[in-house]
């Protein structure tokens, strides 16, 4: 098990919703045609969020990346974010700082994986990499 790369993929905040997903999407796509994996995880959303707003946003974004995971040919799998936290805490209301502190040492990593999103997707992949019966080494 090893980190092939980390990052995040930025668009402009008022950039209109079409050309920010259209940024999302090329990413995504960008990253699965060089990497060529079996499956994509990603957070599964909840219908009741603090701020609605946010989650019709983040269901835009759900929504190019399984398009570009399907175009690819690569299995999506959603995650709830405490199975996530508690894969990988051991506490389903785990902190963020908790979160990056535990994928670090899991993955042996020199420092905290930052921003705190990177730390999030590592937690997400470990968890779908260890769900599809994945060896811990």
């Amino acid at each position: 098990m090893a980190v092939l790369g980390t990052g995040v993929i930025v668009t402009g905040r008022d950039a209109p919703l079409e050309e920010r997903v259209l940024v999302i999407y090329e990413g995504v796509s960008e990253l699965l045609a060089r990497h060529a994996p079996a499956h994509l995880v990603l957070e599964d959303l909840y219908a009741e969020y603090k701020f609605p707003r946010t989650a019709l946003l983040m269901a835009h974004a759900r929504g190019v990346v399984c398009l570009a995971a399907r175009q690819h040919g690569v299995e999506v799998r959603a995650l709830a974010p405490a199975e996530v936290k508690r894969a990988i805490t051991a506490n389903g209301a785990a902190s963020k700082e908790q979160v990056q502190e535990s994928v670090r040492r899991i993955l042996r990593l020199e420092a905290l994986p930052r921003p705190s999103h990177v730390a999030d997707a590592l937690a997400l992949a470990l968890t779908g990499y260890l769900r599809l019966g994945g060896p811990m080494r």
